[in-house]
């Protein structure tokens, strides 16, 4: 118990972190929409969404595998010889692809950004920094470093908004803003290698188990490059169709309603070390237990805040965007929130086909869903538009659910607790009618309507015996820990 306990609390941890990441782009969202046109809010979020995925790509893999390899390492030696060859391999990686952003920096700015090659040249410096920034975040994230991974978290999403507003008021438009990624990485990058610095030092790898390595990451890269081609292909899709002004409507929808992927984050972060060193341990049993236990937490979280997204998406985003992306964008809200909880509860079912090294499972089965999402935008879209786009991200979603579901069940059967489940959406529909009544439109009732609706379902949920007097203790027992350790850095301040 004492172990889940300490689970918990990590989830905690990085949860409110990643919240508070994700929401960002929120604050972002009313500085950019009220600042630049439509094509060029349409060019950032093309800029955003490739900085995001290639270097996944680009690095080979490798970040992620090191999470599963170094999980249980305590050989100072073996850590440093890992990480080392790692980075340097990722290093390679990211400089190749950014070479070949660089010297394409042309035809890259006329088919994504309009012809702004400037935009180009700063996105090949990005890829490169974001390849070791990941390899960073994940050497945190692989030896449970969890404050310091939630610090970087924060600091990282904020400290973008900050840099890209003062731009933006600075008047520099489309280019200040992605400068300002520019700035942010650069910073980023800086600051999270000296702590690593400081705590293994530096080394010259001799590339032990490179190769090993390799054939773990590299099969991670046909996912990598579905993530990809599923995420962007909409908004491609959308810009060929439609034009760039329906790309900026379907983002902001996009965007809102995909926080609910967002929940999985913690878990995501915080399960895949964990269950590693249990099974290095032959600790099935556990395994089997963190599993269903986290697919439980991320359903009772999920599904309320599903319900109260497709309620609220439209005075949300009138207050985020403005009235005619709201008009326009609202509708994709739900679609997408519910694709998001299929994707969530994928993401953790995923983590058995990765513990038995089974990597190209998730490979072929986001490569044969990236050519099935192709195929359905341009059938979806051109006839029901970004309404269209977003089914198709949702029946993609729950066909890669599916697959993940019979491949993962072969070496570890989870629970989807069916009884709790139709407690928590009868509680959500109940909740959704207490939103309907109260009808938020300004942002404090919208956050104290929201607070409230989520008290009424925790209670109601209660009521009908889905949540037990255990759980209830036993959580509220992890957020005052989670609480004092949030507040714990400011009392050393007084």
């Amino acid at each position: 118990m004492q172990e889940y306990k300490i689970f918990v609390k990590k989830i905690g941890l990085v949860g409110i972190s990643s919240i508070l990441a994700s929401l960002s782009p929120l604050f972002l969202l009313p500085i950019l929409t009220q600042t630049l046109t439509a094509s060029e809010y349409g060019a950032w979020n093309q800029f955003t969404v490739t900085m995001t995925i290639i270097p996944a790509v680009a690095s080979l893999g490798l970040p992620y595998t090191m999470v599963r390899y170094l999980a249980a390492a305590e050989d100072m030696d073996e850590i440093k010889e890992v990480f080392y060859s790692l980075g340097f391999a990722t290093l390679f990686g990211s400089l190749v692809v950014s070479i070949l952003i660089l010297l394409l920096a042309k035809p890259v700015a006329n088919l994504l950004f309009e012809g702004n090659i400037i935009i180009s040249l700063i996105l090949s410096a990005v890829i490169f920094l974001n390849g070791l920034i990941l390899l960073f975040f994940d050497y945190f994230r692989t030896f449970q470093e969890m404050k310091t991974y939630s610090i970087f978290t924060f600091a990282q999403a904020y400290l973008t908004v900050i840099i890209i507003a003062i731009l933006i008021s600075m008047h520099y438009s489309i280019t200040g803003a992605v400068v300002g990624v520019l700035i942010t990485q650069l910073i980023t990058f800086i600051v999270m290698y000296l702590p690593i610095l400081s705590k293994i030092g530096f080394k010259i790898p001799e590339f032990h188990n490179l190769r090993e390595y390799l054939n773990f990451g590299l099969p991670t890269i046909p996912s990598n490059i579905s993530f990809w081609i599923l995420d962007i292909a909409d908004r491609y899709v959308i810009g060929l169709l439609l034009g760039l002004s329906f790309v900026g409507y379907y983002s902001a929808g996009y965007l809102l309603g995909n926080i609910i992927s967002l929940i999985l984050s913690p878990f995501y972060t915080v399960l895949l070390p964990i269950l590693s060193k249990y099974y290095a341990q032959n600790r099935v049993h556990d395994v089997k237990r963190l599993l269903n236990h986290s697919i439980k937490f991320f359903l009772m979280v999920s599904i309320p805040t599903f319900v109260g997204l497709s309620v609220l998406a439209k005075p949300i985003l009138n207050l985020l965007s403005t009235p005619e992306i709201a008009s326009n964008g609202y509708i994709v809200v739900p679609i997408i929130a519910l694709g998001g909880i299929f994707f969530g509860v994928y993401g953790i079912i995923s983590q058995i086909v990765v513990l038995e090294h089974k990597t190209r499972i998730t490979g072929n089965i986001w490569i044969i869903s990236a050519i099935l999402n192709v195929v359905l935008d341009v059938t979806l879209g051109f006839k029901f538009g970004i309404i269209g786009v977003a089914f198709t991200t949702l029946l993609v979603y729950i066909f890669s659910f599916l697959l993940t579901v019979f491949y993962s069940f072969k070496y570890i059967r989870c629970t989807f607790y069916f009884g709790f489940l139709t407690k928590s959406i009868g509680a959500s529909i109940l909740m959704a009618f207490v939103l309907l009544f109260i009808n938020p439109q300004k942002p404090l009732s919208i956050l104290l309507a929201s607070t409230a609706a989520f008290i009424f379902y925790i209670v109601v949920l209660r009521l009908v015996g889905g949540i037990r007097d255990h759980e209830l203790i036993f959580f509220k027992s992890v957020a005052l820990d989670v609480f004092r350790s949030m507040i714990k850095p400011f009392k050393k301040l007084q």
